[in-house]
């Protein structure tokens, strides 16, 4: 027998920032998992549209004592709707910070930290080049 993903939850010092943060950029919804919106100890996110008790969940932000010291051992990957350059760009206006570019035997991607410096990329867009069939 296999399990399924249900929620990925990140550990923060701000979970209503960073949950607030990681919707505008996703464009998902600020909502429910067991419960839970969000309070003092946590805030949970969701795909717009979707309801609590599909296999997916969503996002959870978690409040933790400790802050951030290492760089993450997981993190996520987001693919723009349009350009690398202009999602970076809306992604900066929402709190992030370039980290990097990466140019590697003909691709390229940005690593940016969200505002509590956890890693993720955004990938190349179909503007960029990018094809969901190459």
């Amino acid at each position: 027998m296999t399990f399924v993903l249900d929620t990925v939850t990140f550990d923060c010092a701000d979970p209503e920032r960073l949950a607030r943060f990681w919707a505008a950029s996703l464009g998902w919804d600020i909502g429910e998992a067991d419960g839970l919106d969000i309070d003092e100890e946590g805030a949970f996110i969701r795909p717009s549209g979707t309801e609590y008790g599909t296999v997916f969940q969503g996002l959870y932000f978690q409040k933790v004592p400790e802050g951030k010291v290492v760089k993450n051992r997981l993190h996520l990957d987001v693919r723009p709707r349009d350009s690398m350059a202009a999602e970076v760009e809306r992604s900066v206006a929402l709190g992030a910070t370039v980290e990097r570019r990466v140019d590697v035997e003909g691709s390229f991607w940005t690593i940016m930290l969200d505002p509590e410096g956890n890693e993720f990329c955004i990938l190349r867009g179909p503007e960029d080049g990018w094809s969901h069939e190459a």
